[in-house]
């Protein structure tokens, strides 16, 4: 069997807006349930779980994307006018990276959490 991260946990300050942001930036579905979790399907077998802390630390999730996901999402980012940048380190520089040979870029969502976009899996 090969082994597939069905799902995590993303805290948030409040669920519902940290799930619709992100939905809305990936350009995903956001169907409230009315649940301890506010959910979004990444894709077949991945859902990130939205839920309701009031202290935590910032995350790191990371997506491996085609050209095509890629300049959508990079392009709702630049619209919200939210930083981006090419590392880690510099999530404000509003450059790519090329790293792998492909694409890259670094932002953060409402709640500090870390997310990054690849073209070229690592």
């Amino acid at each position: 069997m090969t082994i597939v991260l069905n799902h995590t946990i993303v805290p948030a300050r409040e669920k519902t807006a940290a799930a619709r942001w992100f939905a809305r930036l990936f350009g995903l579905a956001f169907e409230p349930a009315g649940n301890h979790f506010a959910s979004v399907r990444v894709n077949d077998a991945l859902t990130l779980l939205f839920a309701d802390r009031d202290s935590f630390e910032s995350g790191h999730y990371a997506f491996h994307v085609s050209d095509t996901e890629f300049d959508a999402i990079l392009g709702r980012v630049r619209d919200e006018g939210h930083a981006f940048g090419s590392a880690p380190w510099s999530r404000d520089d509003g450059r790519l990276n090329d790293w792998n040979g492909g694409r890259g870029v670094y932002f953060e969502s409402p709640d500090g959490h870390i997310l990054e976009l690849m073209t070229v899996a690592q």
